[in-house]
């Protein structure tokens, strides 16, 4: 019963994430289990993101140790990042607001933001994986503002100005993982 209930909650939380519903990024710090809804999002967004660069990996024909290291790096990327930027935005937010939340009370709300990468796997689309890995970063990168405006208070200009100091940095870094992946297969064939 219990368990059910906790997935109603998760899907509830993802359909209004997605919708980017503000009053679910206000009230995300004040909600039972809101860590644990955030933190599960964050790892189904990495798993998404897994399996895409799984199928790629395979259809190149990647060795089982660079399909395991790669797929342990995409997983990885996805879940520091969301630490990483959390950080940088609860910093500025700390220069900019005297009153600003704790680290931990952004996680919730950054965390509902990456619930467009939970359709991350729809990357493996041919011929339309690119773009929709581009949608899905601007939706979440949308999201993550509307989390800082409503978590801090600040006005929609003031969160996208913070939101916009992490982001490229995450983006660079998970591409950047990306094309190593790619390197380490062609060099291992």
């Amino acid at each position: 019963m219990k368990h059910a209930k906790t997935k109603e909650s998760l899907s509830l939380v993802l359909r209004n994430a997605l919708a980017l519903n503000a009053d679910l990024y206000e009230n995300a710090r004040n909600r039972p289990r809101t860590h644990r809804i955030a933190l599960t999002i964050v790892i189904l967004a990495a798993v998404s993101h897994m399996l895409g660069s799984a199928v790629i990996l395979l259809i190149n024909r990647a060795s089982i140790l660079i399909l395991g290291l790669a797929l342990l790096l995409d997983g990885a990327s996805v879940v520091l990042g969301y630490y990483f930027w959390t950080f940088t935005i609860w910093k500025i937010g700390n220069y900019l607001s005297r009153h600003s939340p704790s680290y931990g009370d952004l996680l919730s709300p950054i965390g509902f933001a990456y619930a467009p990468q939970v359709l991350n796997f729809l990357t493996l689309i041919p011929l339309m994986g690119q773009g929709i890995g581009l949608v899905l970063a601007a939706w979440s990168l949308l999201a993550v503002i509307v989390a800082v405006r409503q978590g801090l208070d600040l006005s929609t200009r003031a969160a996208a100005l913070i939101c916009l100091v992490g982001w490229p940095l995450v983006q660079i870094a998970i591409g950047l993982i990306q094309v190593s992946e790619q390197w380490f297969v062609k060099a291992g064939s």
